[in-house]
């Protein structure tokens, strides 16, 4: 289980920022459920990558949690939820305008 555990506060982290990018901007908003899908999306996805590519944000590897690699992945799963909301939501609203 505390292998998933950095996914899930991606997910949520994720969910999270996609309903503040939503509630932000209006023209960016897909709605609660649809900012949640994609900033959960957004979160996990982009979230799981970013910990690829700086592994500092997955912890020591002891046993244990780290805090500081757990307030990566929330900050990390939050600004991507956000952003992948936020293009989901401008590219949505750019196709409905035509």
């Amino acid at each position: 289980m505390e292998q998933y555990l950095p996914l899930i506060i991606q997910l949520i982290a994720g969910a999270v920022g996609g309903n503040a990018a939503g509630a932000a901007s209006k023209n960016m908003s897909l709605g609660g459920v649809g900012n949640t899908i994609a900033g959960a999306v957004g979160g996990g996805v982009l979230g799981q990558l970013l910990q690829m590519a700086l592994p500092m944000l997955s912890g020591a590897g002891g046993g244990g949690v780290d805090v500081s690699a757990m307030a990566g992945n929330v900050v990390g799963g939050g600004v991507a939820g956000a952003v992948v909301t936020a293009v989901i939501g401008l590219i949505k609203n750019k196709m409905a305008a035509k």
